[in-house]
C-alpha cells in the first residue's frame, strides 16, 4: 500500500450525550429554549495495515462530575465495531479538552499525537483563568505531560501526516490547539472535525459555538475545514447527533450508536 491509494473505513462512535437549548448552541445566543440532543463520539480509522483512533473520550466519573450520560463505555463502543483498545498504535488527540482526552489507561501500546500549541496552552498561564481551564480536567493533562515524558507523545507543529492517507491539521479557534483529521476513503477526503464544529449548524451557518479562545481562528477554521473535505457531505461535526441518522451503521444492531462515514450518506427521504 502506498500513500496515494491508503484509503479506511472511518467510524463515529458514541460513548455519551447530554441535552442543550438551541440558542446554547451559538455564541451569539440567538435560537429557541428547546431541549436538543448533543453526542460525544470517539472515531476509528480502520485500514488494512492499521487502525488510529480519534481522542479518547471520559469515563464514568468524569460524566457524572459533568453531569453527562455515559452511554456506552469507549472500551466497549470500539469492541463493539471490532477494535482492541489495547492494540492501538497511534491515538490522535485533537485537543485535551475533558471530553477528548479522558481514559488515561486506554490505550497502552499507543502513541499520542499532540499539536504543540495544545500542550503549552493547557499547562500554561492561561490554565489560571477559571473560564479557560473550565473545559480541561487537571488530570487529563496531567496524564499528558507523564506520557510526554515516558516516550508517547509525538508532537506536531501545524499540519502532520500521522499515516499514508490520514493526515492532521492545525485550526485552532476552539481550542489553541485544536487540530482536525483529513482521512482518504473510497468516497472522498472525510475531515473528523472535531470541535472546530460542534454542530452541522455551526458549520453551515458559520456560526460559533460558544465555548472558545479565538474567535477569530475559529471563523476561518470553518474554511479550512471546507477547503479539506472533498465535499459539505465530507465534514464530520464533533458532537451533532445527526450524524447516526445521515450515515448508515455499520450493521444493524449498531444503529443509534455508531456511524460508518467512509460511505455516502443516508438519503434525505430515509432517515
Amino acid at each position: 500500500m502506498t500513500a496515494t491509494d491508503a484509503t479506511y473505513r472511518v467510524y463515529a462512535v458514541r460513548y455519551a450525550r447530554t441535552v442543550r437549548r438551541e440558542r446554547e448552541r451559538f455564541l451569539d445566543g440567538t435560537g429557541g429554549d428547546e431541549p436538543l440532543g448533543m453526542d460525544y463520539f470517539v472515531w476509528a480509522v480502520v485500514g488494512d495495515e492499521r487502525t488510529i483512533v480519534v481522542d479518547t473520550g471520559f469515563d464514568a466519573d468524569a460524566a457524572r462530575g459533568r453531569g453527562r450520560e455515559l452511554v456506552l463505555p469507549v472500551d466497549a463502543g470500539l469492541a463493539s465495531i471490532g477494535v482492541d483498545h489495547t492494540a492501538v498504535a497511534d491515538v490522535v488527540i485533537t485537543h485535551l479538552h475533558y471530553d477528548h482526552a479522558g481514559n488515561a489507561d486506554l490505550f497502552p501500546r499507543a502513541t499520542f499525537h499532540l499539536q504543540d500549541r495544545e500542550m503549552a496552552y493547557a499547562t500554561g498561564r492561561h490554565m489560571a483563568h477559571a473560564p479557560l481551564r473550565h473545559p480541561y480536567e487537571v488530570e487529563d493533562t496531567v496524564t499528558a505531560v507523564r506520557r510526554v515524558y515516558g516516550g508517547r507523545v509525538r508532537f506536531h507543529d501545524g499540519d502532520a501526516r500521522i499515516a499514508p492517507g490520514v493526515t492532521t491539521h492545525l485550526v485552532g479557534g476552539h481550542a489553541r490547539g485544536l487540530q482536525v483529521v483529513r482521512v482518504a476513503t473510497e468516497r472522498g477526503d472525510v475531515v473528523l472535525a472535531s470541535d472546530a464544529a460542534h454542530f452541522y449548524d455551526n458549520y453551515t451557518q458559520r456560526r460559533a459555538f460558544p465555548v472558545l479562545c479565538d474567535l477569530d481562528e475559529l471563523l476561518e477554521g470553518y474554511d479550512r475545514v471546507a477547503a479539506l473535505a472533498a465535499s459539505p457531505d465530507h465534514v464530520i461535526p464533533g458532537h451533532d447527533p445527526e450524524v447516526l441518522t445521515r450515515y448508515p451503521p455499520p450493521e444493524p444492531a449498531l444503529s443509534g450508536s455508531v456511524a460508518r462515514l467512509d460511505v455516502p450518506p443516508v438519503a434525505q427521504e430515509e432517515r
